[in-house]
């Protein structure tokens, strides 16, 4: 039986598989229209609520005082929420966790807090932007006071004056890490193709399986077929969902696209190869197979930043060994280094990784399947 005749009968079964096809090219979809709609295009929900403050006043007044409540003032709403009160109220309110900080206005603008976490170093932050800022002005004063004017107009405008950038040079989307993982989580769902393709290879499992294992095609060319059927129908989904991604959703996934295509192919075959591995284990029912596929795919996922954008990072941070061997966090970290980092050399790092996890479960699977031998079919 020729290579091209398998493959064409091996193309239409796995498209005429409904549900499969669903879960490997629908969903995706649909999952990222979710993640658009609700989240919307940009921060993707991350925004950072006012943080508590209390403004503790000085008895004594000057222009010191007077200027840092008018850099409160502008604050207050959005980055800070504020409240004034006195001294021995705060501390009680910031002993029991109420507020996160307190600004002290005199002289010299002071600040109390009670622990160091994020919102204790931003509140740290904007002092020491003040206090620069007045030492600013104090020196223009001084030593060029017709320039006075100048200086505050340019400390005004400096939010104007600057763009978060990558090390790359380019725009940094916050949001664009769900769409890494989303993309990730598509390729990987090739799983679904896989096991499919290997129950329907397996006699006790299929009458497709019992009139394959009569034939007497060798079994590394049944695996081959399908392997190269099921990467070609799942790398035309992922690519379709990428392309939504980037022209519908308008997330900059970087102008390489020959890095695209690549990471996608790499991506396409990992997903279909855990698939066929996960499908030649012949004493498991289907049902149970596919919620292995579904364990797999979410779990992997979920280490990759798809429900919890930060995830990634933080264990990177803690334990990275999971990162290197989680094919999703791999993939999604490949579009990091192509449309954000600018990293080749990380990225070929990653690439080899996915070619060598692809070439396991290949091999691994023919091992299992030709050891397989049935009494009756």
């Amino acid at each position: 039986m020729g290579m091209l005749h398998l493959m064409k009968y091996q193309f239409l079964h796995t498209v005429r598989e409904r549900a499969n096809m669903f879960w490997a090219f629908a969903f995706p979809i649909i999952l990222g229209s979710l993640f658009y709609v609700s989240f919307g295009n940009g921060d993707m929900g991350e925004d950072m609520e006012a943080l508590r403050t209390a403004v503790v006043e000085e008895t004594e007044d000057s222009a010191g005082k007077e200027n840092f409540l008018a850099f409160l003032e502008e604050l207050d709403g959005d980055v800070l929420e504020t409240e004034q009160m006195e001294e021995k109220e705060a501390l009680a309110k910031l002993k029991a966790d109420e507020i996160d900080g307190i600004f002290y206005a005199g002289r010299e603008p002071e600040l109390t807090v009670a622990k160091s976490e994020m919102e204790q170093n931003i509140l740290k932050a904007l002092l020491d932007t003040y206090q620069r800022n007045a030492e600013v002005m104090q020196t223009a004063g001084e030593k060029h006071p017709e320039a006075m004017g100048a200086a505050a107009d340019a400390l005004r405008e400096w939010e104007r004056t600057t763009k978060e950038v990558s090390v790359g040079g380019r725009t940094l989307d916050p949001g664009i890490s769900y769409f890494f993982a989303l993309i990730a989580y598509a390729a990987l769902s090739g799983i679904y193709l896989g096991i499919q393709s290997c129950c329907d290879s397996q006699p006790n499992l299929s009458a497709l399986g019992a009139r394959r294992c009569i034939t007497p095609t060798h079994k590394l060319k049944l695996i081959l077929c399908s392997f190269v059927v099921l990467f070609f129908i799942q790398f035309i989904n992922v690519m379709v969902l990428t392309g939504v991604v980037r022209f519908l959703f308008h997330m900059d996934l970087g102008g390489n696209v020959a890095g695209i295509i690549l990471i996608n192919l790499l991506g396409s075959m990992i997903g279909v190869s855990v698939g066929i591995l996960l499908g030649s284990i012949s004493h498991l029912q289907m049902g149970m197979k596919i919620g292995f596929g579904v364990f797999f795919t979410l779990f992997t996922a979920f280490l990759a930043g798809l429900m919890f954008g930060n995830m990634k990072n933080l264990i990177e941070q803690r334990c990275p060994i999971i990162n290197r061997i989680n094919p999703a966090a791999v993939l999604s970290d490949s579009y990091y280094c192509m449309a954000v980092y600018n990293d080749t050399s990380r990225m070929t790092r990653n690439l080899l990784i996915l070619a060598v996890m692809c070439a396991v479960c290949v091999g691994a699977s023919f091992f299992v399947i030709r050891r397989e031998r049935y009494d009756s079919i």
